[in-house]
């Protein structure tokens, strides 16, 4: 295992940001930086040996700043949305900032996680560890929140994400990482053709402002079945693109394999295991909103391990909810091999 540290230049705010790059002994290769504990790059070997780009990103951090639609970001305190920037405990309304077109707050607020310095080593092989603490009321959160994510690159051509957090108040904590993935190396292509398949029987159907509905509805005959792999173009336009939570469970459990992404043309193959009750897989929908920086719409999508969104205002859901003495643990894995 090979290890790089890198300069990634200066914020807005004077702060230094820094990066660490792995690479194993079969020429995958992982950078991190500590403004957001963000995964900047990943580059793996195609069928023909050809180790190129997988994900999306910029190569200044000025651009991440005024561009980043949280590429490669750690997002939280609480990923995806809340209705309404709005929760309770025990009678007391939180209201947060309402980041998303003033209706809903989206991936822990405009000054959530994904956009701060984190403290970052390397000091064991192989494995990059961020460090954050996010005070009581930061972003209008509740208790001060202490959060460990770690990246391991193994030998195995895996990208091992771990979690914690603990918290000296009852706080709601819903963290997950927001790559987003185009396999066919360098972004040749859209992800259109990669072809999807993901081990869920329900989906979560959404309001006209992406929030669930409560139900979980089976993809049985719907646009949203991907139990049996499949072009993610096929049925995109019956789906109204892609921005759902897929359910995998009601409660977190053993790490298990839930998605699969294929790209034919490159043989690049991702599977990505989780501990989490759900997964939303986002097509990369809005994009173009960054053409001026060359990104047009599926250029990338993104598979977000996490508990389910709102969760915070429905007791039906798996709780995201952490207290003092309890400890949140989260485990990711993205598995890559070529056909």
């Amino acid at each position: 295992m090979k290890k790089e540290r890198v300069d990634f230049g200066i914020t807005k705010e004077g702060h230094s940001v820094k990066g660490i790059q792995l690479r194993n002994n079969n020429g995958i290769t992982i950078s991190v930086i500590n403004w957001g504990a963000t995964l900047i790059s990943v580059k793996t070997p195609d069928k023909n040996g050809k180790c190129e780009e997988i994900t999306l990103g910029f190569d200044n951090i000025a651009d991440y700043q005024d561009h980043s639609p949280y590429f490669g970001s750690t997002v939280g305190r609480v990923a995806n949305r809340i209705r309404d920037g709005r929760f309770v405990i025990k009678d007391r309304v939180y209201q947060l900032e309402k980041n998303e077109k003033g209706i809903n707050h989206l991936h822990g607020g405009p000054k959530g996680i994904s956009t701060l310095i984190w403290e970052m080593d390397s000091e064991e092989d192989g494995v990059i560890t961020c460090q954050y603490r996010s005070v009581d009321g930061e972003e209008g959160y509740p208790g001060n929140l202490d959060i460990t994510v770690s990246y391991s690159l193994t030998e195995s051509n895996e990208i091992i994400i771990d979690y914690k957090a603990e918290t000296d108040k009852v706080c709601p904590v819903n963290l997950t990482n927001h790559t987003y993935w185009n396999l066919s190396g360098n972004r040749k292509r859209s992800i259109l053709d990669h072809e999807l398949t993901l081990a869920c029987d329900h989906y979560l159907p959404v309001d006209e402002h992406l929030i669930p509905t409560g139900e979980l509805k089976p993809v049985a005959g719907t646009p949203w079945d991907f139990r049996k792999a499949k072009p993610i173009g096929k049925d995109i336009a019956a789906a109204g693109d892609y921005d759902h939570c897929y359910a995998i469970g009601m409660e977190r459990s053993e790490c298990k394999t839930v998605a699969l992404v294929l790209d034919a043309e490159s043989g690049r193959e991702m599977g990505v295991a989780t501990t989490e009750p759900g997964i939303q897989f986002y097509s990369g929908n809005y994009l173009d909103k960054l053409k001026e920086q060359g990104f047009q719409n599926h250029d990338g999508l993104c598979l977000e391990a996490e508990g389910f969104p709102d969760a915070v205002n429905r007791k039906d859901f798996p709780s995201v909810w952490l207290s003092p003495g309890e400890i949140y643990t989260q485990q990711t894995i993205h598995r890559f091999r070529v056909r």
